[in-house]
């Protein structure tokens, strides 16, 4: 089980990157682990993001302060995040949160998110697949992704991506303007992401 991505672990996944990968139309981009370093890029991808996109995201991360308590969790091991990225841009990220409360240490949160110029050029097909190689080193039996009912992009993607509706939470979702929208919570067991990755 795990709780923090530490010693063996981390390292395994540290040898990972950096290296390139092909996207469609005769693209590639780099993927890479998130560090102290990516705090001013990742604020810039963010502020380039539409606002639909930046709705629903955990933390305001156009701040650089948000992105500071992200590197915080990354350093502590209890997130990891691969960046795709071009030259000096940020491309797009998939982060895999691993859960602190030692009864729920073998499920991890997915988070994934592609800029505007990197969608459907199959990026955020491989970031996803790189944080399920991580979970499973990590020793993750669980993943789960958090969206609105109404992020049907969202849900479409991690559907082909073979997760399946778990939960729909009514009302636990405001937006900035105070309304109220369905969660909707998806999983994934970790087993079989050989099968399909």
């Amino acid at each position: 089980m795990a709780t923090a991505a530490t010693g063996a672990r981390a390292s395994e996944i540290s040898s990972r990157y950096p290296r390139r990968v092909a996207l469609r139309g005769d693209r590639s981009i780099d993927l890479r682990l998130m560090g102290a370093a990516d705090r001013d890029p990742m604020v810039d991808f963010a502020r380039a993001l539409p606002a639909d996109d930046l709705l629903f995201l955990r933390s305001n991360i156009t701040e650089p302060a948000a992105v500071d308590g992200w590197l915080a969790n990354v350093a502590d091991g209890r997130t990891v995040t691969v960046l795709g990225v071009e030259g000096d841009v940020i491309g797009g990220y998939a982060s895999v949160h691993l859960n602190q409360a030692e009864w729920m240490r073998h499920v991890g949160e997915i988070r994934l998110l592609t800029g505007t110029g990197f969608r459907s050029a199959g990026l955020g097909r491989a970031l996803a697949s790189e944080i399920f190689a991580v979970a499973s080193i990590l020793g993750l039996r669980k993943l789960g992704a958090q969206m609105t009912l109404d992020q049907a992009g969202a849900r479409a993607t991690f559907e082909r991506l073979g997760f399946k509706p778990e939960a729909l939470l009514t009302d636990w979702v405001m937006s900035t303007d105070g309304r109220t929208r369905d969660l909707l919570v998806m999983a994934y067991d970790v087993e079989g992401l050989t099968d399909t990755v």
